[in-house]
């Protein structure tokens, strides 16, 4: 496997001319990460920092020997989780995750884990907790220009030679939405990706007032821009149209990433309309994808989550995606 720190230290031996913001130092190992993060690194994951937008930001990554025969996978965690929650399981609530991405490595993928912020805010300015910038706002996302940084510097230093170039999206929840909006942000950049339990990035936003949940590390609630409905609610997201969508990003360019959008039809926590809504907007927008969608039981959190039955279907859509391309 190639290492961070070896990769590191090249480029910054060339004639001192770039500034190397990933760190991998040794004192990061020793002294800045979190138990959990040392359980994955028993695993053979690989801890780094780097900086964007301000903020310093967190990576857990772990790849196959030799080539990348399959390409690299940046996977996004829920709102109020972590990175580390993909490769080591503390919980069984966790489990599939981590089993998804010990797979995708066994299948040929690289897998970066990213963590996300605890600074992102609402439109009034209030804290929302440790969840992704997943709605488009008037202030710049704190998120893509961490997520650029990864697909443009990072995986291209430690990619290696013969491997394959492709570029994958996932995450579960807030992790989802923004997955929908990083992948149509870079479209040009992105083979495919898959949000899970999800929506509209450019059709929501979150009210993030402390205490209105029972959860301690993320705030508020989200709000379907079109019904004003939270997105816990029945069809929350199912309108005739949608004129109060956000300006989408991406280009006009023909060559978009393909998608398939998965969840559970009696998800809890978003509502399946919410699932519906993006897929028809995503082809509105000229991407080409479908859903993946589990059924059976009741409303519940527990269909919110990460299932075993996305894993294989996830890796067996991006592997037919890379062939394609």
């Amino acid at each position: 496997m190639p290492h961070l720190i070896s990769a590191r230290r090249v480029f910054c031996a060339v004639f001192l001319l770039f500034v190397c913001t990933l760190d991998t130092s040794p004192a990061l190992a020793r002294e800045r990460l979190a138990p959990q993060e040392r359980q994955c690194m028993r695993k053979g994951w690989e801890p780094a920092r780097l900086e964007a937008a301000g903020l310093t930001r967190e990576i857990l990554w772990k790849a196959p020997r030799g080539a990348w025969t399959k390409g690299a996978i940046l996977i996004l965690h829920g709102g109020g989780g972590a990175h580390f929650q993909w490769c080591v399981a503390n919980s069984q609530l966790v489990a599939s995750q981590v089993r998804f991405a010990e797979m995708a490595v066994d299948a040929g993928f690289a897998v970066y884990l990213l963590n996300s912020s605890d600074q992102v805010t609402d439109n009034e300015g209030r804290i929302c907790g440790k969840l992704w910038d997943d709605e488009v706002r008037s202030r710049p996302n704190l998120d893509l220009p961490f997520i650029e940084k990864i697909i443009r510097e990072i995986i291209p230093q430690q990619r290696p030679p013969r491997s394959r170039p492709d570029i994958f999206l996932t995450g579960l929840s807030s992790g989802g939405f923004m997955t929908t909006r990083a992948a149509t942000h870079f479209d040009t950049l992105i083979t495919a990706f898959a949000p899970v339990s999800s929506g509209d990035p450019y059709g929501w936003h979150r009210i993030c007032e402390k205490g209105t949940t029972e959860r301690s590390t993320v705030h508020g609630k989200g709000f379907d821009n079109e019904t004003g409905k939270q997105i816990v609610e029945p069809f929350a997201c199912r309108a005739a149209s949608y004129p109060n969508e956000k300006p989408w990003d991406g280009t006009n360019t023909k060559q978009k990433p393909v998608f398939r959008v998965f969840g559970h039809l009696e998800d809890g926590i978003a509502d399946h309309s919410c699932r519906e809504k993006l897929v028809r907007l995503l082809r509105e927008h000229g991407y080409r994808g479908d859903q993946f969608v589990l059924r059976g039981g009741q409303r519940s959190l527990e269909n919110h989550l990460w299932q075993d039955e996305y894993n294989r279907p996830v890796l067996d859509f991006f592997t037919a995606a890379s062939v394609r391309r």
